[in-house]
């Protein structure tokens, strides 16, 4: 069973074929396909190197571990990324493997090499594939070590890592005292590693440069922080739109964990602009209370993706740095922020959720505040983070409900001196405001937003 919104990816990227294409006479190496009977039986590691360029998107090579110079396709002056894939217990190949070769492909010119290790990672016995990542990690040790005596440059070489080939792309880069460019690791694998010291995993010391992406930390994830930079996607472990039940089938143990890989392909195809917000916690984030990158200035705050180049050396000197940011169920995932100060004047305490809806050309989108009962009393600022699924660019009108959950008493009054709405990723949009609105609990209202330095 395919999980929710994979569908819409494949459709989406246009640029990945779904098929192989060879010219006349030529034939491709594919990635090893193997079966539920192979992974029964139980595989022995074996690693081959698929390497794609330009010139060849749709028709991989497998080169070898030596004479690198003979091999007429690898340029050892461009960069090089590693796709390294994860536990296979099915011994299919990863369905995303052609569309993160033509994505990478349009970043920039380089060399694009599938770390195809399918036999060793399919095993019914996952502790058997966890075994063989060192083994690996050897292997391609010393094909880099090979790269570097033939003229590459350890620190063009970018190392992304899916689940278990997370922590095989740390060994790497560990083998190589941390000399390797950059490593991405996509929601490491948890089960065998909770416990692990940083020796034993993927750790910022791995690499010039560590960017992490969390997105089933309750499940097949890592929990923690283990780059330069980590991504929570949805605080890094229930992600929206998959199931909630165990029967919904293999999509239920997966989905989460196979998010990271869809998130990133996305943030590659450029259609997700998803930002990141420094913070301590999630909560915190959701709170309102982290919607600020002072660290990052002039840069803007941090985009998941391949580009980092303007917010590394940032990162660099602040350590680790948790990024928190929300998706929505399905593509292109990116949510419209606003920040949301208002200040209330009324009589009585009362505590509550608010409901936004933010009007234009017809439609409407609706943001739900409601993680928690927030606290409205008289003559008090408050912050809100509201987050809209769909954007629109020209606001009409904003509706707005505060929910006391007041069903049997009379209902009060919220009064809000002002109240003032702050696109977070769109700086180029004007601020809106309003002023001296009455609300009555759990009943919606509705104005025209005005220019922040206007007045009624």
């Amino acid at each position: 069973m395919l999980p929710r919104g994979l569908l819409g990816l494949l459709g989406l990227l246009m640029l990945c074929k779904g098929e192989e294409e060879s010219g006349p006479g030529e034939s491709c190496d594919n990635f090893t396909d193997l079966t539920l009977s192979h992974c029964f039986i139980g595989t022995s590691l074996y690693v081959r190197l698929l390497l794609y360029t330009r010139s060849n998107l749709d028709c991989g090579r497998e080169i070898g571990h030596h004479h690198l110079s003979a091999q007429p396709l690898l340029n050892l002056s461009l960069p090089t990324a590693f796709v390294i894939h994860g536990y296979r217990p099915t011994g299919a190949p990863p369905i995303w493997i052609n569309h993160i070769v033509h994505l990478l492909a349009a970043q920039e010119d380089l060399n694009i090499i599938v770390v195809d290790w399918n036999r060793g990672a399919a095993n019914l016995n996952y502790f058997t594939a966890v075994s063989y990542t060192r083994e690996a990690a050897h292997n391609l040790t010393g094909f880099i070590r090979t790269m570097q005596e033939e003229g590459a440059s350890l620190s063009s070489v970018h190392l992304i890592g899916v689940s278990l080939g997370a922590h095989l792309a740390g060994f790497i880069g560990a083998n190589l005292k941390g000399q390797i460019g950059r490593i991405t690791g996509l929601d490491p694998a948890g089960p065998m590693f909770t416990s692990a010291t940083p020796e034993e995993r993927l750790d910022p010391s791995d690499a010039m440069f560590v960017d992490v992406l969390h997105t089933d930390m309750n499940s097949f994830g890592l929990r923690g922080a283990h780059g330069h930079i980590d991504f929570y996607a949805n605080g890094g472990a229930d992600q929206p739109g998959c199931p909630k039940t165990i029967f919904a089938g293999k999509s239920y143990f997966v989905c989460d964990h196979q998010r990271s890989v869809f998130l990133y392909l996305c943030a590659l195809n450029r259609t997700c602009s998803l930002t990141g917000y420094p913070c301590s916690s999630y909560s915190d984030f959701l709170d309102g209370r982290c919607l600020q990158c002072e660290a990052f200035k002039p840069a803007s705050c941090p985009v998941l993706g391949y580009d980092v180049g303007q917010w590394r050396e940032a990162l660099l000197g602040l350590g680790q740095t948790r990024v928190f940011f929300s998706t929505t169920a399905s593509l292109p995932y990116r949510k419209l922020s606003y920040r949301v100060d208002m200040v209330t004047w009324n009589q009585y305490l009362r505590w509550g959720v608010v409901y936004i809806r933010l009007h234009g050309g017809g439609n409407f989108t609706e943001a739900r505040i409601d993680h928690k009962r927030l606290r409205f009393e008289q003559y008090t600022a408050t912050r809100l983070l509201a987050q809209f699924d769909d954007d629109l660019s020209h606001i009409q009108k904003i509706s707005m409900r505060i929910n006391t959950g007041n069903v049997i008493g009379p209902r009060y009054k919220i009064r809000l001196l002002r109240i003032r709405f702050t696109p977070l990723e769109h700086p180029d949009r004007p601020l809106m405001c309003r002023f001296d609105v009455m609300m009555e609990e759990n009943t919606e209202v509705a104005f025209r937003p005005l220019p922040c330095d206007s007045r009624l």
